[in-house]
C-alpha cells in the first residue's frame, strides 16, 4: 500500500465558542478567567499536572472538560444504564480514532450497502471492483463487517487496505472472512459512535443498493452536508450492471423532496450516479483534482487549493457565487493566520453565509474544472 501523505480534509466548523457555551473546553469556556477554580477544576488539573500534562495547553483543556462532565454525572442523578451508556459510547470512540489515527495521511472511502447481496449479484460483482479500483489509487476503505456488499467492498481493497466497523446484532453472525482478526476491525455496541466514525474518517462515500440502514447512511450523511454539520465531500451512487435502484431513488428524490420543496433543487447536487465503478472512482478522484480541504478560520471559509487559481478564474468564481458571500468578494492568498498545516498549499477564502451547501458543492466542482495556468497557457 502507498505510504501515508497528507490529505486532512478539514469540514466547516462552528463559530468560536461564546462563553457559557456547553462545547467550549473549560480553559477557555473560562471558568478560571472568572474567578477562582472550584473544586473539581483544582482536582482534575492536579491529576492532569501529575500526569506530566499543562492544564492551560488547549488539547489538555479539552480533556480536563471531560473529566469534568464525568464527575458532574454523579451530582446530575444518572441511572446505571444511563451511566453504562455514556461509558461505552466514550470507549468506542477513543479506541476506534486510535485505530484510525494510525493512518490519518491517507485518504478513505466509506462503502455502504445491503449485507444480503449475494456474491454472484451485479451489485457484489460492481461493489468489489470498484473497491479495486479505488484502492490503486491510494485510498483505503471502511464499511461494515458482515457480508453482501461489505465484504466485496472489502475483497477488492484486500484486507490490507481495509476497516471493518461492526456492529453487535443479535441477528448478525462474526465479521466476514476477509476482515475477521484484522486489527483494523473494531466492534461497536451502537449505530451512533458506529456511524461517526465512517463519516468523520471519510473524504467520500460510496452506497450500493440495500435496505433501511443503508438508506439510513445515506441520508445521515447526506443531512450533516446539506445543514454543514460535516464536510462537504463526494457521494457516489453506484450498482451493477442493468440495475435501476438508483434511478428510482431519485426519481423519488427529485418528485416527492424537490418538487414538493423539502429539498432545494441544488441540493442534488451533492450526490451522483454513476453507471460503472469505474466512471465512480473518476468521480471521487475529479473532486480532488484541485481542491484539497476546507475549514472555517475565523469568519472565514478556507478552501486549500493544490495549484493556485489566475485572478481571473478568482474573479468568474466570485460572480457566478457571488450568493455565497456573506460580505465583500473572493481572495486569494497564503495561510492565515491561526492555521498550522498545509501552509504550502494556496488558499481561497470568503465570507460563507453558511447556507446552500449544495451551492458551495457546485463551487468546489467549478473550482476542480478550472485548468491550471500551464495547461491554459497551451491552448490556443
Amino acid at each position: 500500500m502507498a505510504e501515508p501523505r497528507d490529505a486532512r480534509t478539514d469540514g466547516p466548523a462552528p463559530k468560536p465558542p461564546r462563553t457559557g457555551d456547553a462545547s467550549a473546553p473549560t480553559a477557555r469556556r473560562g471558568r478560571e478567567r472568572r474567578g477562582e477554580p472550584d473544586e473539581i477544576d483544582r482536582a482534575t488539573n492536579a491529576l492532569l499536572h501529575s500526569l506530566g500534562h499543562d492544564p492551560t495547553a488547549t488539547d489538555v483543556g479539552y480533556v480536563s472538560d471531560m473529566l469534568r462532565t464525568a464527575v458532574k454525572l454523579l451530582s446530575d442523578g444518572p441511572d446505571l444504564g444511563q451511566l453504562k451508556l455514556v461509558t461505552t459510547a466514550f470507549k468506542e470512540m477513543r479506541y476506534a480514532y486510535r485505530v484510525f489515527n494510525r493512518y490519518r495521511g491517507v485518504k478513505k472511502i466509506s462503502i455502504f450497502g445491503s449485507a444480503r447481496t449475494p456474491e454472484d449479484h451485479p451489485d457484489y460483482v460492481a461493489a468489489r471492483r470498484f473497491g479495486e479500483l479505488i484502492a490503486r489509487e491510494g485510498w483505503m476503505a471502511i464499511t461494515g463487517a458482515g457480508n453482501g456488499i461489505m465484504k466485496a467492498g472489502h475483497e477488492g481493497p484486500t484486507r490490507d487496505a481495509s476497516f471493518g466497523l461492526a456492529i453487535r446484532l443479535p441477528i448478525e453472525q462474526s465479521a466476514n472472512t476477509v476482515i475477521d482478526g484484522d486489527p483494523k476491525l473494531i466492534n461497536f455496541r451502537y449505530f451512533f459512535t458506529r456511524k461517526l466514525m465512517f463519516t468523520s474518517n471519510s473524504h467520500a462515500i460510496a452506497v450500493f443498493p440495500g435496505g433501511f440502514g443503508t438508506q439510513d447512511e445515506l441520508f445521515e450523511v447526506l443531512t450533516l452536508i446539506q445543514t454543514g454539520k460535516s464536510v462537504v465531500l463526494p457521494i457516489v451512487l453506484v450498482e451493477g450492471a442493468g440495475g435501476d435502484y438508483w434511478d428510482t431513488w431519485h426519481r423519488f428524490a427529485h418528485t416527492d423532496l424537490v418538487r414538493r420543496g423539502w429539498i432545494s433543487d441544488e441540493d442534488e447536487a451533492l450526490y451522483r450516479r454513476c453507471a460503472t465503478p469505474e466512471e465512480a472512482v473518476a468521480e471521487v478522484l475529479r473532486f480532488y483534482r484541485r481542491y484539497r480541504s476546507s475549514r472555517f478560520v475565523g469568519d472565514r471559509f478556507v478552501i486549500r487549493l493544490d495549484a493556485p487559481l489566475s485572478r481571473a478564474q478568482c474573479e468568474a468564481l466570485e460572480e457566478r457565487f457571488r450568493v455565497l458571500l456573506r460580505v465583500g468578494g473572493i481572495e486569494q492568498s497564503g495561510p492565515l493566520p491561526g492555521e498550522d498545516d498545509s501552509l504550502e498549499l494556496p488558499r481561497l477564502h470568503f465570507e460563507y453565509t453558511r447556507k446552500r451547501f449544495g451551492l458551495l458543492r457546485q463551487l468546489i466542482d467549478a473550482i476542480n474544472e478550472m485548468p491550471p495556468e500551464s495547461e491554459r497557457a497551451s491552448q490556443p
